[in-house]
């Protein structure tokens, strides 16, 4: 059995094995990535950009995914890839069928504009929908509001492939910064790949934002920060001024960059990476500095409890706008606010009676983690 890294930091591995695993803020962003993208979703398209919700999403589950994988190898010597996908099926699974099962039903009886075919629902099924949307649109044959499933297939792509790099990197007992430098030279794989489909070969916008090969770099940059400079597991430097004054500025402002961008090409290739590595030391400061001013609200009770929700009412939140689009005739921000409401009361029912079964299921599979430690499977699914 492969022995942890001794290049680890012997602080991450102290805190592994005594104290309760929990990581401030998380759930708050959570909910955050999930209004941003419903607001876009909602009728605010022009003012909210939904895309840096996604992005948001994205990095957030590679920083919790790898933080998980690390924990189990730290403690452990190895990663048991049987239970890591049965963690993931149990996590996933169950609300995205149930979701699609119940959109498919409810279209089928003719209740909402739309229509059904194999195909489409194959692809969901196995998910490939981002492939499908590139290959035959956003709307031919899939139940109404389910095409929010591209991204869910982005992220089960990687979870599919990354821990087997993982534990490659951790296998042959690299050092951390060896194991950034490699991901770092993925990230930029990425990059070059998106400037030569937009510049070389002229592909569609779609086929740069919702492809895999496209939009991994967003969740690396997650894996990154969860493998170097850990706000959950590392020690903080001795000296943090030059994190305010230097790399937390640095980073909002490559976000507001992104945000800025209006050149068509710019948009497809630079905007992601701005985006997704500008969000490093927001999130080192947001873990780090739960207490403290602003990120204090993203740790409000109910804030935490939007982030438990989240998961599940971004699987529902387009079939359900698409619903009281159908079924009403409100003012377009009093069909929003119905809808939020549902989204809220029936990601309450699936977190209860859907979730929650198999969360304990989950723990039960995770014998390394502790009795606190084991407080580190709530992770409730950030995609949007």
């Amino acid at each position: 059995m492969v022995r942890p890294s001794e290049t680890e930091p012997a602080r991450g591995k102290a805190l592994l094995a005594t104290e309760p695993f929990q990581i401030p803020s998380l759930d708050g962003l959570r909910a955050v990535s999930f209004l941003i993208v419903f607001s876009a979703h909602a009728g605010l398209g022009t003012h909210v950009p939904g895309y840096f919700g996604l992005s948001l999403f994205f990095f957030l589950s590679g920083y919790l995914i790898t933080t998980l994988l690390r924990i189990e190898f730290d403690r452990t010597g190895d990663v048991s890839l049987r239970q890591f996908y049965l963690r993931r099926v149990l996590r996933i699974f169950p609300p995205f069928y149930l979701v699609l099962l119940v959109t498919s039903l409810i279209t089928m009886a003719g209740a909402w504009e739309g229509a059904l075919t194999s195909r489409a629902l194959t692809y969901q099924l196995l998910h490939f929908t981002n492939y499908y949307i590139i290959q035959y649109g956003w709307w031919e044959g899939m139940p109404p509001g389910t095409w929010v499933y591209w991204s869910l297939a982005i992220e089960e792509h990687f979870y599919l492939l990354f821990p087997l790099l993982f534990l490659v990197l951790r296998r042959r007992v690299l050092s951390p910064r060896t194991q950034v430098g490699i991901l770092l030279g993925i990230c930029a794989m990425v990059l070059a790949w998106r400037f030569a489909l937009v510049y070389a070969f002229d592909v569609s916008k779609d086929r740069l934002y919702v492809a895999t090969d496209t939009r991994v770099d967003s969740i690396l940059a997650g894996c990154i920060l969860a493998i170097w400079n850990n706000p959950a597991l590392d020690p903080p430097p001795r000296q943090d001024t030059t994190f305010k004054f230097v790399w937390l500025p640095l980073g909002v402002a490559a976000v507001v960059i992104s945000l800025l961008i209006r050149d068509p090409e710019l948009q497809q290739t630079l905007r992601y990476t701005l985006q997704s590595f500008g969000l490093l030391p927001f999130f080192i400061a947001a873990v780090r500095w739960h207490d403290r001013g602003v990120f204090r609200l993203l740790n409000l009770r109910f804030m935490r409890y939007l982030g438990a929700l989240s998961y599940s009412m971004y699987l529902m939140h387009t079939s359900a706008l698409w619903g009281v689009l159908q079924w009403t005739r409100w003012p377009w921000y009093v069909q929003s606010s119905a809808a939020l409401i549902a989204l809220v009361l029936l990601g309450t029912l699936i977190h209860r009676f859907v979730e929650k079964p198999c969360a304990g299921l989950r723990r039960r599979l995770s014998p390394h983690l502790s009795s606190g430690n084991a407080a580190a499977l709530k992770d409730s699914r950030n995609v949007a």
